[in-house]
């Protein structure tokens, strides 16, 4: 019998749709106006990241394969759609800037200027401040036909094009923003009660004829790169160190992926930088007269905190964990200094003879390192799994494991092939272990914005499956799998349990009981995953998908008519990931480190713990039918990829700040 076949959303489609997601909070009129202005900066530096790792893998693809036969061809079609969709976006990215965000900040008496021509009353200051604070960190190249130019990504330059007054011959310019040395935005005097700013890049357009004065200016346009900053490792070589630092380097110098230029960029201009810098029409992206966007989170607000979001001061939980009951943490809700405690305090605790933990993303200046080298100088054993393969986090982590095996801490570095992106600790004393598990990285900085929960327990089982999966990082095994009595472990035995609990919610529709799973991950990408989710629509099991980013699985179809995708995007980033298995009435519940990815069922070490408390397992359900509810932030997607918003009658239910509440109202 002929397997069916399913529909599924192409990956990086899915991803833009998400993107759009982001860009529609920046459309949000109900939100204070700095808010709508960091959504715009992460919209931009997401797209940024995007065309530095997904399309640097597209076009190696079309390298490889030549742009022929249908491998070449397909993803040639198939970067003309990302690249007509991110084009449509971009034109709406400016449209919010130029008819919502600029007008509101006048409201407020903040005027961000949008041209290099000052008022009067600012001429002289403009002038002053670049022969001051700009001009002596210029170094205009001129660029000339057959003299190669390097472009450096994530950098703005201006291409300030100009003829000869004498002999009408064109000239044209590159000059770099010295953003190391210069604010992108300049205050200047305040006047008529209002409150003046300046684009650097404008600074410089002004003071261009004094720069040039034999030369009439026929334009200055802004431009920028996106360069590959994947990096390739041999997983082979023993000194991955070493390696990582070698090759992080060569990031800032990729092949060219994405040319963002200003629209306003005559044809003849953008056709002579083509051929300067060796593009194509499909490495061009349109933008606006100002690029690198994200930078708009650095614009100051002169005005008070009712024009941002107000945050919610993080719950402290003040008391020790004695191991009688499991502790479920909310991050932010709940402040990250609870963690830090209960390593401070195990390197007091005489009770406790090592401290082993995984780090995937370490934070800069990481209180985490320095609550494990305090650990290590009391006498205590400290293992720590340092993941160096971490996108963009590489040379930052490789620095905090030199740091800790400064410090005497034993560091076990990636394993070849794999990452190791679970979220574990274990603290193991002559008494009870206590094993702590996690969505999220064990991060301070990132656990201020990311939504994630951790686990801590002295269930005796979960505790020896933690000390097995360190058993197995230490000693590097990747045959012979271990038992696991708790734990789910990719590689092991996480992918076959996730799709018996699935067919055996199918299987209980079949005999006539109810069949309801809701699961919340960033991602769903697995093509088995998917078609076990359509088998089990075809069957009748009710599916709640709560997916905040690249979600393949195509919605009302016939064989999803049981599944619903709920995307949240809100002042906090939904990272948790909980997976719900009705299982008769019993009510299995998970937390897992793994969305359910190809590349995390496949080639990661993930981890995945079941609830065992049924007070806690309430408080995660309660979580998930929260955000079910949600009608604020909350969107639908659709067959197209459309986000809709959920809109009802009912009362409005924001879920991050309902939630809130309810953590402050639980005692632990």
């Amino acid at each position: 019998m002929e397997e069916k076949k399913y529909n599924y959303f192409k990956r990086d489609m899915s991803w833009l749709s998400f993107n759009y997601r982001v860009l529609m909070e920046a459309a949000d009129r109900q939100l204070p106006i700095y808010e709508r202005i960091r959504f715009l900066a992460i919209y931009s530096s997401n797209l940024e990241e995007f065309y530095e790792i997904r399309i640097a893998e597209h076009r190696s693809d079309m390298i490889r394969n030549n742009l022929v036969g249908e491998g070449g061809e397909n993803t040639q079609v198939h970067f003309e759609n990302i690249t007509r969709e991110v084009n449509r976006q971009i034109k709406e990215y400016y449209r919010i800037f130029h008819e919502d965000i600029l007008p509101e900040l006048r409201r407020n008496n903040i005027v961000l200027y949008q041209t290099d021509i000052p008022e009067t009353f600012h001429r002289d200051f403009v002038v002053n401040y670049f022969n001051e604070e700009v001009f002596p960190f210029l170094s205009p190249v001129t660029l000339q036909k057959g003299i190669r130019t390097f472009i450096r990504d994530r950098r703005l330059y201006l291409i300030a094009a100009m003829r000869y007054k004498a002999t009408r011959e064109p000239y044209h310019v590159l000059i770099k923003i010295p953003f190391t040395k210069i604010p992108r935005f300049i205050q200047l005097p305040k006047h008529d009660g209002m409150y003046y700013y300046m684009f650097a890049d404008d600074v410089i357009r002004h003071n261009l004829p004094y720069i040039f004065p034999g030369f009439d200016m026929e334009g200055c346009y802004s431009i920028k790169v996106s360069r590959d900053a994947d990096i390739f490792l041999d997983d082979e070589r023993k000194d991955i160190v070493n390696e990582i630092k070698e090759k992080i380097g060569k990031r800032k110098t990729g092949a060219m992926m994405r040319f963002m230029y200003d629209t306003a960029m005559r044809r003849h201009l953008l056709d002579f930088l083509c051929s300067m810098f060796g593009m194509e029409e499909e490495d061009l992206v349109t933008g606006g007269r100002y690029l690198n966007l994200q930078d708009l989170t650095k614009l100051p607000n002169p005005v008070g905190k009712h024009l941002e979001r107000a945050v919610c001061t993080p719950l402290d939980i003040r008391h020790s964990h004695d191991g009688k009951k499991d502790i479920l943490l909310h991050f932010p809700y709940h402040s990250f200094d609870y963690l830090l405690r209960l390593f401070h305090e195990a390197s007091e605790d005489a009770d406790v003879e090592d401290i082993k933990i995984t780090l995937y993303r370490i934070a800069e200046n990481s209180a985490v390192i320095g609550s494990l080298i305090r650990a290590a100088q009391k006498g205590k054993k400290v293992t720590v799994f340092v993941e160096v393969k971490a996108r963009f986090d590489e040379e930052n982590n490789v620095s905090a494991a030199q740091e800790l095996e400064k410090a005497g801490i034993k560091i076990i570095y990636s394993i070849p092939g794999l990452k190791v992106h679970a979220k574990a600790a274990l603290i193991r004393k002559k008494t009870a272990n206590c094993a702590i598990l996690s969505t999220g990285n064990f991060n301070e900085k990132t656990a201020k914005v990311y939504a994630d929960m951790a686990l801590v327990t002295t269930n005796k089982d979960i505790a020896d499956d933690v000390e097995i999966l360190f058993s197995l990082l230490e000693n590097q095994i990747r045959t012979a799998p271990p038992l696991f009595r708790r734990l789910l472990v990719a590689q092991f035995n996480m992918a076959p349990e996730i799709l018996k609990m699935i067919r055996r919610e199918i299987e209980n529709v079949r005999q006539g009981k109810r069949g309801r799973m809701i699961l919340k991950m960033n991602g769903l990408h697995d093509k088995i995953m998917i078609d076990e989710l359509y088998r089990a629509s075809e069957a009748g099991v009710e599916t709640e998908l709560i997916v905040r980013g690249i979600c393949c699985l195509v919605p009302c179809q016939p064989c999803s008519r049981n599944i619903r995708i709920t995307r949240i995007v809100d002042m906090f980033l939904e990272h948790a990931r909980i997976w719900y298995f009705h299982n008769d009435g019993r009510e299995d519940v998970y937390l897992a480190s793994a969305d359910w990815m190809h590349r995390n069922l496949n080639r990661r070490i993930e981890t995945a713990v079941p609830i065992l408390s049924p007070e806690i397992k309430k408080q995660i359900i309660d979580v998930l039918h929260i955000q079910l509810r949600d009608n604020v932030k909350a969107c639908t997607i659709d067959e197209n990829l459309n986000n809709i918003r959920k809109r009802n009658d009912l009362p409005p239910v924001r879920a991050q700040e309902e939630f809130f509440r309810q953590v402050a109202a639980i005692k632990q």
